[in-house]
Order: C-alpha cells, then sequence, then structure tokens
C-alpha cells in the first residue's frame, strides 16, 4: 500500500487531499468516526423536523453535502481494514 492514499471523492490527476497510510491506527479510526458522526447527527436532525423542503435542487444539495465526509469516513476505514488485514499475515 502507497504511503498516501487519495481520497476518492475527488477525481483528480494530482490528488490535493490524501489519507497517510501509515498513520497510527487509532488517528486514522478518529479521523474516520468523525466524519460518518457528522453525516449520522445531520440525518438524525433532519429526520426529526417538521417540516422538510421536497425541493430537488435543495435534497440534492443536502445528498452531496453529507456524500462527501461519508466517502472520506469510507476511504478511512479501507485504510483501516487494509492495515489490520496486513497486521494478520
Amino acid at each position: 500500500m502507497n504511503r498516501y492514499m487519495p481520497l476518492t471523492g475527488h477525481d483528480s490527476t494530482i490528488p490535493a487531499l490524501v489519507i497517510d497510510t501509515q498513520a497510527p491506527l487509532d488517528v486514522l479510526y478518529d479521523a474516520a468516526s468523525y466524519r460518518i458522526r457528522a453525516v449520522t447527527q445531520f440525518l438524525e436532525n433532519l429526520a426529526f423536523r417538521e417540516e422538510i423542503s421536497s425541493d430537488a435542487i435543495v435534497l440534492h444539495d443536502f445528498a452531496l453535502l453529507l456524500a462527501i465526509p461519508l466517502r472520506d469516513g469510507c476511504d478511512l476505514l479501507d485504510v483501516i481494514g487494509r492495515k489490520l488485514n496486513s497486521q494478520n499475515l
């Protein structure tokens, strides 16, 4: 595994945002957890609202807003899984 893995949410020939795959597991976990919990908190708050706008543009923007940190969290979990699998070999 390369030391720096680009985030998959932004397709670019020169990645500006990367994950340090050699970071300690607890640091990677904290970063993943923070992003996933932020998305979860927002969705829970949205679910308990009395009135939700069904404007397609607004819903699209919310979906994009939530997809970015969720994908980052999944990328971090992928690195954690690879590191744990390599330790078990």
